[in-house]
């Protein structure tokens, strides 16, 4: 995947004029509370979920690629094409993937983000131990328990924040599911908590989901064990409840695809692109 600019002081241009960004907003939010690790944890969320364009020195070689490194320290990487099209000045190759997929391809590397170096507000140099602690969050996995439910009510107390970074989550989950429900649960043999209920997920994404979940709780600040999650299949006779009861976040649908184009490097999360 490359980036062929045909005017360089267009590009300029376009990349002051690109409206705040979600991590432009993420940032200034951080910066203006040094403080608040919420604010903190709710700007690496945004690393992490967000497409990152990652300025390379020559075309990829299959899996192989070669990036551009500030100060031999840092990766350099632009939350949109534009703003890499305007540091660069020039045609340059490039790789778009998500913060996690890069954050796990530096893994073992002593290298950092440098983010938005000079053509943005959210521009910040993130050092290699930082990465270090976002794959260690990132990694972190929920565990797994069976429990029957006897009663679905509304859910009740949870902050904000949580249901904003579920609905953020969520946002970004396309085809996974057909719909979800937030709601309050009292289990079989004692016990109540939340519940985020899935309704129809493919069986290969309830994985991807359940570390949605995860992290919605992780970057909110939220203590784990806050919320369950579960999954359902349409005609359960549980649904009904949850629909009556539940707070309910819709997924984005897959659309149907014309044409299958061919996969940029580091598009199938089973093999990130590795460094020359």
């Amino acid at each position: 995947m490359t980036d062929r600019q045909a005017d360089p002081q267009a590009d300029l241009k376009t990349a002051r004029l690109i409206e705040p960004t979600p991590l432009d907003q993420a940032h200034a939010a951080m910066m203006a509370a040094p403080e608040d690790d919420a604010a903190r944890l709710r700007f690496y969320e945004r690393i992490a979920d967000v497409e990152l364009f990652m300025l390379l020195e020559d075309e990829p070689q299959g899996d192989q690629i070669s990036p551009v490194l500030l100060e031999d320290s840092y990766v350099m990487v632009f939350d949109r094409a534009a703003r890499l099209s305007a540091h660069v000045g020039e045609a340059s190759p490039y790789v778009a993937l998500s913060g996690r997929a890069i954050a796990a391809m530096l893994e073992g590397q002593p290298l950092g983000m440098a983010v938005n170096i000079g053509v943005a507000p959210s521009e910040i140099l993130l050092p290699a131990e930082a990465l270090d602690w976002l794959r260690s969050t990132l990694a972190h996995a929920p565990g797994e328990v069976e429990a029957g439910i006897d009663q679905v009510f509304p859910p009740q107390g949870l902050p904000e924040t949580l249901i904003a970074a579920i609905d953020a989550k969520l946002a970004t989950a396309t085809g996974m599911a057909a719909g979800a429900f937030l709601v309050g649960v009292e289990y079989t043999g004692g016990g109540r908590g939340h519940l985020l209920a899935f309704v129809g997920a493919i069986p290969r994404a309830q994985d991807a989901l359940v570390r949605a979940a995860s992290e919605a709780l992780t970057f909110s600040g939220i203590e784990a064990g806050a919320m369950d999650v579960g999954f359902f299949g349409p005609k359960d006779a549980v649904v009904e409840k949850l629909a009556r009861v539940g707070l309910r976040f819709d997924l984005p649908q897959m659309e149907p695809l014309q044409n299958t184009p061919r996969m940029a490097p580091g598009s199938d999360p089973a093999k990130p692109p590795k460094l020359r």
